[in-house]
């Protein structure tokens, strides 16, 4: 098997802004949904428009290239990107914790 490097690249060069938008339309939305008084229509409409993002980009991806090799790429951008997520927000919630802590 060999590894189609441009079509990877270019999966994860698509993968990084798409991953990006997704989770900051996840915090938009849950920032939104905690303020309204209708949270499960808000976070609902969030979550089909980010799908809906990602399901796009992937299938253009898909038929832009004879292999997988983009697919794998966009799929390796998504989980990094969510990995920095998933850190960055428990980073701030332990620092914001400390200097509750502090006072």
């Amino acid at each position: 098997m060999v590894i189609d490097w441009a079509a990877a690249l270019l999966g994860f060069s698509v993968g990084v802004p798409a991953s990006l938008l997704f989770f900051a339309g996840l915090a938009w939305g849950v920032r939104r949904a905690l303020r309204s008084t209708r949270p499960g229509a808000l976070l609902l409409l969030s979550f089909l428009c980010r799908v809906a993002l990602l399901l796009a980009a992937g299938f253009w991806l898909v038929s832009s290239r004879d292999s997988a090799w983009p697919l794998a790429g966009y799929a390796l951008a998504f989980f990094l990107v969510r990995i920095a997520a998933v850190l960055w927000v428990r980073t701030a919630r332990i620092l914001a914790s400390a200097n509750q802590e502090c006072t």
